[in-house]
């Protein structure tokens, strides 16, 4: 057998779903019997048999992206409560393995999937979107690349009507329904708050505060998800903030990008400019333009080589 098709049929084994008794499957997912399937890929030892052997990889495999899932999307817990979190993960993951070598990309198709699949999130369906977009917009501000940011030399020349202001990939821009990101912050607070409680005791918090957001009125809430110092940050925008910087991110040029923004603006027509000029003062201080013509740098992965903080800004 040569080496990339035993790799295969390794990996294959080692990502069947477990039992719902977290056992490997006396089955493969193709019909065969998975005895036969770990004889024709590993050998026995004097203690164990392939069968045996291969069930160590298989547990072990299920239980690290099942805890790296949950490490990565507390609020999302929070919202849906243990038990049915833990399920949905199983069929997520069973749906959507996954097809990368770092655990942060795991809960990359989760909002499509969760689209998908409403009977998940029923209930509480557009507050358990909002999060899970809010923690997946949490792992990439994160670990996104970061390009050369915009010097103000780099502006002496340009021309409004033509120039193009680029943001740095890390920048997540969100419109949301529901404070999530108050939400999320009190959920990770509490959990390191609470580190000595038992599960139960903070679930029934978790619950608590959930269940009050949850009858909230679903209002616009604009945030901008970004990175500064290797830690997170969540920014509340107001709506034509949030405008401007979407025209940009989509290559409108700086003229245009205001203008479409600000045509149908809440904002008294005398203090438009002011609020404009103090954003643009504000997003550049933060660092979210990029030079022109810089080239993206590769992507840092550190969700799962440092600990991932996120703070009000």
């Amino acid at each position: 057998m040569k080496l990339l098709s035993l790799q295969r049929r390794m990996a294959r084994a080692v990502m069947t779903p477990l039992t719902p008794s977290e056992r490997m499957r006396s089955t493969a997912p193709d019909g065969r019997s998975m005895r036969a399937v770990a004889s024709a890929i590993i050998k026995p030892n004097d203690r164990l048999t392939s069968f045996e052997r291969l069930e160590i990889y298989n547990r072990q495999y299920w239980f690290r992206v099942l805890s790296g899932f949950a490490e990565d999307f507390p609020g999302l817990r929070a919202v849906l409560g243990g038990n049915r979190f833990d399920r949905m993960a199983k069929a997520y993951l069973t749906d959507c393995p996954s097809q990368s070598f770092t655990l942060r990309n795991l809960g990359s198709r989760l909002e499509g999937w969760l689209r998908k699949n409403p009977a998940w999130t029923a209930g509480r369906g557009n507050l358990a979107l909002d999060m899970a977009r809010l923690e997946w917009a949490d792992i990439e501000a994160f670990d996104g690349g970061a390009e050369p940011t915009l010097k103000p030399e780099d502006l002496e020349a340009a021309n409004p009507a033509k120039l193009r202001l680029r943001l740095q990939p890390y920048v997540q821009l969100l419109d949301l329904r529901y404070p999530v990101d108050d939400l999320l912050l009190d959920v990770r607070k509490e959990d390191d708050d609470t580190e000595v409680a038992s599960n139960a005791f903070s679930e029934r918090h978790h619950q608590k505060r959930v269940s009050a957001v949850a009858k909230l009125e679903p209002s616009p809430i604009f945030l901008a998800v970004h990175r500064m110092d290797d830690s997170v940050y969540f920014r509340r925008l107001h709506c034509d903030e949030f405008a401007i910087l979407c025209a940009l991110r989509s290559g409108k040029p700086l003229k245009a990008a205001v203008e479409s923004a600000m045509r149908e603006s809440s904002i008294v027509p005398d203090e438009r400019a002011a609020n404009v000029q103090h954003w643009f003062q504000t997003w550049a201080a933060l660092g979210w333009f990029c030079r022109n013509g810089s080239k993206q740098n590769a992507r840092a992965d550190r969700s799962k080589t440092g600990q991932r903080s996120s703070a009000r800004a």
